[in-house]
Order: structure tokens, then C-alpha cells, then sequence
């Protein structure tokens, strides 16, 4: 009888939380609800015009010159990947044995797991710290020989905290053996980065994703950025097509249009930051967040609150791995004014006279 690996059987399935055609508005995966750039819209449909570029296998390499003058790297530290998802993969496949360790912030994006588990690696979580602080001294207390891959993601999902580039920097000097991956798909709406360093530090890898700020979710398209040396290994692994040609052909004007970028980016921290204080007024708890997302913590309501939502056409995403939260995609200010008052009729069935 024919069988896969004993991990990649032992591994357990993950499979998104995609909502159901019959939500009407969907804020659980953290996308970006105004959609894309005006500009790849029409490069798109220029594309529609154009079947032999449709028909032809696209090259990769412009695309990473491309993104490579725009981050302010050199092309061979620059690998365009299929989503961010694939650079995990990638990385997980090169540097992990079975075995070998991998150390995971809790709660985290669960592929990191997956990936390391389908490589038969030991997965070991360090729990955040107090109130979903980077647990900077957890991490280093858990390197050991074994150490392959420490995975940082900067601002945190779910909980949209951040990690001081200080204790980043340590991590990297106390782990010199280890790969360490600094996840910033939410760097746009943060500003935090250790980009300038990659390249410079032997064993950094900054990942990137155009999925959020950029509303390309749909097209996959993510890039890593690392030390050239070690971009060529992954390079060995990764399929010469990995990216499609609308993702490539488009990439060039959603890297121009900056105004749209920083536009979206401006108007999501401003109604995080309002939603934010919607919902302390409400009574519920909500951690200071540098992402397009909040974490709100709405204890024994919970379940009630995501029924409600969801039977008026609204998802939002539960976090069994963070007790009593919810995480909320921040949309436009129109569908929070939404969300707010679909969350005050709900709470007015369990907590009359419920008012602000």
C-alpha cells in the first residue's frame, strides 16, 4: 500500500477559514477591502488583450530587479515567491532536517508549523509574554545545537504586537548557525524593518508580501530577501515559474503607485485606531495593534458575537490559540461603522441598555 512520510502523515491539515460565498463582508483573513491600485486594474485588462503574454511561461528575473531597486537591494538577494507562504516553505526545506529544531512564536501564523513539520523537524513554541509581548528572553533561552530556524513575525498575528530591533539583533548574534526568518508581511503599516541589515548579517531573511497593502492577495505574490550566498540555495528548489504572469506583469505599477499605498495604509490606521477605542467603550479589551487587523478579547461572548456576526453576513476570525479574541480585519471606515452597530444589536439581546 502505497504511503506518504511518516511526518507528512503525522502532520496535521490546516485548511483556511475561507468564508462562505454568502458573507457580505469578510474580515477574518486580513485582506485589503478597498482592493488593488486603479493602475493594475488596467494593466490587467490590458493583459486580457493580449493572449500570446497569457499563453507564454513569464520570466521571473525582471520582476526581482524590479523589487529589488524598490527595497534598495541588489537582484541576487531578492527571491519573488509564489505568496510568502512559499518562502517559508523554501526556507524550511533548506535548512531543516529531521530532527533539527525550529523555534515558533505563540500564537503564530500556523504554516510555519506545517511546513516544519512536513520536513520531520521538532517544532518548539515559546510562548509570547506578558500581554503578547515579544518574549525576547524565551527565545534565547530556547536555542540550542539543534537550532535551524527561528521564525520572528514583525508586527505579530494574531496579535499585532511588535519586536524591538534591539532584541531582534541579539537573537540573530545568539543563533549564528540558525536561519532566522523576519516575517513583515504587515511592515507597511508599521514601519518597522531589518531590511537594511539583509545582506549584511549572515543568516537574516526578511520576507515580504504584496497581499495586504498592496490588495494583490489573489495574485500570490510575495519576495524574500536575504544574503545572496544562501538566496542562490533556494533558488536550487524553487520551480523557474513559481510566479503567474498577471502577478509579474502588474508589479511594476503597484510598485509605482505609492499614493494608493500609502492612502490605504493612512486610512486603516486611522479606523484601527477608532474601532479600537469603539470597542474599549464598550467594555472590551483590545491590544495596541501595528497591523490592518485588531485583536479584541470578548471573553465568554465570544461564540455569540461571531454567530451574530455571521448570520448578518459578517466573518470575522476566532483565535482558539488566544482566549476569548477575536481578530478583526479593518476594512473601510463605512464597514466598521457597520460592524459596530452589528455588534451593539447583538449586544443589546444580552446586555440591555447596552450603550457606548
Amino acid at each position: 500500500m502505497l504511503k506518504a512520510r511518516k511526518s507528512v502523515l503525522e502532520m496535521r491539515e490546516y485548511r483556511s477559514p475561507l468564508s462562505s460565498p454568502l458573507m457580505k463582508l469578510r474580515l477574518d483573513l486580513n485582506e485589503n477591502t478597498s482592493g488593488c491600485s486603479p493602475r493594475v486594474l488596467a494593466k490587467i485588462r490590458r493583459l486580457s488583450g493580449e493572449p500570446k503574454t497569457i499563453a507564454l511561461y513569464p520570466p521571473r528575473e525582471p520582476g526581482e530587479k524590479l523589487v529589488a531597486d524598490f527595497l534598495g537591494i541588489q537582484p541576487a538577494q531578492t527571491l519573488l515567491t509564489n505568496g510568502a507562504d512559499e518562502a517559508i516553505d523554501l526556507l524550511c526545506r533548506a535548512y531543516l532536517e529531521a530532527d533539527d529544531e525550529i523555534i515558533i512564536v505563540i500564537p503564530a501564523f500556523a504554516m510555519y508549523e506545517i511546513f516544519a513539520q512536513a520536513e520531520g523537524a521538532k517544532v518548539v513554541r515559546v510562548p509570547a509574554g506578558p500581554e503578547y509581548s515579544f518574549p525576547a528572553e524565551g527565545i534565547l533561552k530556547a536555542i540550542t545545537p539543534r537550532t535551524r530556524i527561528i521564525i520572528i513575525t514583525n508586527p505579530n498575528n494574531p496579535t499585532g504586537t511588535i519586536a524591538r530591533r534591539v532584541d531582534i539583533l541579539k537573537i540573530l548574534e545568539a543563533a549564528p548557525e540558525a536561519a532566522v526568518l523576519l516575517d513583515e508581511a504587515y511592515f507597511d503599516f508599521c514601519g518597522e524593518t531589518l531590511l537594511d541589515q539583509a545582506g549584511t548579517i549572515p543568516n537574516l531573511f526578511v520576507a515580504r508580501t504584496f497581499s495586504k497593502a498592496y490588495g494583490l492577495a489573489g495574485m500570490r505574490l510575495g519576495v524574500l530577501a536575504g544574503p545572496a550566498e544562501q538566496i542562490s540555495v533556494l533558488r536550487r528548489m524553487c520551480p523557474p515559474f513559481n510566479v503567474n504572469v498577471f502577478a509579474l506583469e502588474c508589479l511594476e505599477e503597484a510598485l509605482a503607485d505609492r499614493n494608493f499605498v500609502q492612502a490605504y495604509v493612512d486610512q486603516v490606521r486611522s479606523t484601527r485606531d477608532w474601532l479600537r477605542q469603539e470597542l474599549e467603550l464598550l467594555g472590551f479589551k483590545c491590544w495596541r495593534s501595528h497591523t490592518n487587523f485588531l485583536l479584541a478579547e470578548f471573553g465568554d461572548m465570544k461564540d455569540k458575537i461571531l454567530a451574530g456576526m455571521q448570520a448578518l453576513g459578517i466573518a470575522l476570525r476566532d483565535r482558539p490559540d488566544c482566549p476569548g479574541c477575536v481578530r478583526i480585519s479593518v476594512g473601510t471606515q463605512a464597514e466598521m461603522d457597520r460592524v459596530l452597530a452589528v455588534l451593539e444589536q447583538i449586544l443589546s439581546k444580552w446586555r440591555p441598555g447596552v450603550s457606548k
